[in-house]
C-alpha cells in the first residue's frame, strides 16, 4: 500500500531538507525502503525522492523545492520517525558538484595484477616440486555416506530475503488471532444457478449501463448483508469482556498484493445496490493493487469475506481478523 503523504522541509540556506511526513495514527516509525534517487539528480518540486515503508502503508518523501539533490542524510533500511532528515536539497541546482562514477569508487584500492616475471618463477617453483616429488599411491576411495544420513541442499540453492513491514504486520495479526480465538469452520454447497443465469444475461447490458463488469462478488456482498441481517451477533466485534453490536454493516473484502495481504472496506454495504458495490471494489482493488490505498480505507470492517477461489483454491479456511467474530 501506497500513501500519499505532503512533504516537510526546513531550510537552510540556499538548500532545504527534505524530512519524513507524519506516517499516520498509531503509526512511530517507518523504514526507509527506497531510494528512487541519487545525489546529483535534479528534481522537481512535489516530486518523490525516497519511500518509507510502515506496518501499513507506504508513503512519498517529496522534494520541498526545484533543484538538485546534495546528498541523502539516512541509507535504505534504517529505521526513521517522523521528523527525521532524510537528504539535503540546493534550491535552483547551483553549488551542488557531480560525482563522477570513478570519484565515487576513489577510496577503494584497486586490484593489483602480478608481474609476468613473479607469474613464471612461481610456475616454475610448482613445475619443480611436482618432478621433484616421488608417486603417490592413490587415496583410498571415499567411503559412501550411509543411508540414514540427510542429503541437505548446498546453501547457494537458497535465497534469504527479509520480509517488508507489511507481511510481518500481517503475519503477527493472523498469528495472535489463531492463538487467541476459537475458531470454527463449517462447509456449506450454495446454489449459483440463479446468479450465474442472471450474471449471463445481463452482463453485457450491465457493463454498458454502469462501466464496469458484473462480477461474482457483489452477490456474495449482497448474500453476505441478508446474512448478517438476519443473525446481528454476526455483525458485532468483542471488546474486552463485552459485544459491540453493530447496527450497520461494513463489509472487508481481503485482496492479495505483491506486498501483501490487504483488507479494503466497502462502507454501509446494507446500503448499496449491485453497480455500486462493483464499482467500489473494482476501486479498492486498482488502489492496492497500486499501493496507493489510504489507512482509513482499510480501517473498522465488522465482516471479512476472502475469495480463495481466485488462486484456484477449492476450499480454504480463512483466518478471523480481529476484533471480529
Amino acid at each position: 500500500m501506497r500513501h500519499a503523504c505532503h512533504f516537510l522541509a526546513n531550510n537552510v540556506g540556499d538548500s532545504v531538507h527534505a524530512v519524513v511526513p507524519p506516517l499516520g495514527e498509531s503509526i512511530t516509525d517507518g523504514t526507509l525502503a527506497t531510494l528512487l534517487k541519487k545525489p546529483g539528480d535534479t528534481v522537481k518540486a512535489d516530486e518523490p525522492i525516497a519511500q518509507i515503508e510502515t506496518d501499513k502503508v507506504t508513503v512519498d518523501i517529496s522534494s520541498p523545492e526545484a533543484g538538485v539533490i546534495q546528498k541523502f542524510l539516512a541509507n535504505e533500511g534504517d529505521t526513521v520517525t517522523p521528523g527525521t532528515k532524510v537528504a539535503i536539497i540546493t534550491k535552483g541546482g547551483e553549488g551542488v558538484t557531480h560525482v563522477a562514477p570513478s570519484e565515487e569508487k576513489s577510496d577503494k584500492v584497486p586490484h593489483q595484477p602480478s608481474l609476468p616475471a613473479e607469474k613464471s618463477d612461481v610456475q616454475k617453483e610448482k613445475v619443480e616440486a611436482i618432478t621433484s616429488e616421488k608417486p603417490k599411491a592413490p587415496p583410498p576411495p571415499t567411503p559412501k555416506p550411509m543411508v540414514s544420513e540427510p542429503q541437505l541442499p548446498p546453501k547457494d540453492r537458497e535465497r534469504r530475503v527479509p520480509m517488508t513491514r507489511l507481511r510481518k504486520r500481517v503475519a503477527t495479526r493472523l498469528k495472535d488471532s489463531q492463538n487467541t480465538y476459537a475458531m470454527l469452520t463449517t462447509y456449506n454447497e450454495v446454489d449459483m444457478t440463479n446468479l450465474m443465469a442472471l450474471r449471463s444475461e445481463y452482463k453485457d447490458l450491465f457493463l454498458e449501463k454502469h462501466g464496469v463488469k458484473l462480477g461474482f462478488m457483489s452477490g456474495f456482498v449482497k448474500a453476505a448483508v441478508s446474512g448478517l441481517q438476519h443473525q446481528p451477533i454476526i455483525n458485532s466485534v468483542i471488546d474486552g469482556e463485552d459485544i459491540i453490536y453493530r447496527d450497520y454493516i461494513d463489509i472487508s473484502i481481503a485482496v492479495g498484493t505483491p506486498k501483501g495481504l490487504v483488507v479494503p472496506v466497502i462502507r454501509n454495504a446494507d446500503k448499496m445496490n449491485f453497480a455500486e458495490i462493483e464499482k467500489d471494489i473494482n476501486t479498492l482493488a486498482k488502489k492496492a493493487t497500486a499501493g496507493t490505498m489510504s489507512i482509513d480505507e482499510m480501517a473498522g470492517g465488522t465482516f471479512t469475506i476472502s475469495n480463495g477461489g481466485v488462486y484456484g483454491s477449492l476450499l480454504s479456511m480463512p483466518i478471523i481478523n480481529p476484533p471480529q467474530f
